[in-house]
């Protein structure tokens, strides 16, 4: 696990925040708190934290705002904090930016492993956004080649099965919202065709089928992610 990454965690609970340092600092990284959105962009602006842990409801401004304006100039990871209900309110922070989010109440082992995933996610897309191979798990993607293996053996998939797939491996873990993949995969008209979605994650789950591949996990309302269930790396 990294050491010392500083998280920076927006929200204006104070039982939360108090909850969330303490777990934190006792798995080793630095955090930075803020109680407003305007505190929020000051302190995103300044400190270049590693990820932001950033609760929708601030009392001045709405979180969505803060995760487009952060986003506006910064790609840091945004892990969002929403209520359980407010699945509209999760679409709209994907699609302005955010990586992820985690629905209250929440266990620290869930958000220590989204933690985990962002962080994962920043350093190789830092290291090279644009590969054309990606490996998650024993799923290999090779894009030059339009070429997908699990475990050393052939899948074969359709053009969009493959561009759909593509997509969720260039970002393991994280949720890509419904409208997001259309757009990408589909064409930027695309949208609303969500039972495209529906047919196509059903069809590359059939190929995938007894392989050691990752999961196609469907986000009810608001998307699908790739999931590799592999033991992470123990922490030191």
């Amino acid at each position: 696990m990294p050491e010392g990454e500083l998280v920076l965690v927006v929200d204006d609970e104070h039982a939360i925040v108090r909850a969330l340092t303490a777990a934190l600092e006792a798995r080793h990284y630095r955090v930075s708190t803020a109680r407003t959105g305007v505190e929020a962009l000051e302190r995103a602006a300044v400190e270049n934290p590693a990820v932001v842990i950033l609760d929708l409801g601030l009392p001045d401004m709405d979180g969505v705002e803060v995760c487009r304006r952060i986003r506006a100039w910064s790609s840091v990871p945004i892990i969002v904090l929403t209520a359980e209900w407010s699945d509209e309110a999760k679409v709209q922070a994907l699609d302005e930016g955010a990586d992820d989010y985690i629905t209250k109440p929440f266990s620290m082992p869930e958000l220590q492993a989204r933690l985990r995933v962002a962080l994962r996610h920043r350093r190789s897309a830092e290291g090279d956004p644009e590969s054309a191979r990606m490996e998650v798990g024993q799923l290999v993607i090779d894009s030059a080649f339009h070429e997908v293996t699990v475990g050393g053996e052939l899948v074969e998939l359709t053009p969009k099965e493959f561009s759909f797939l593509e997509l969720l491996a260039r970002h393991p873990g994280r949720v890509l919202t419904q409208r997001s993949i259309l757009q990408q995969v589909w064409g930027p008209e695309y949208g609303t065709e969500t039972q495209y979605l529906r047919v196509y994650a059903g069809q590359i789950r059939k190929k995938l089928a007894g392989l050691p591949a990752p999961r196609l996990v469907t986000e009810p309302g608001v998307g699908y992610r790739l999931v590799d269930d592999s033991p992470p790396p123990a922490d030191d």
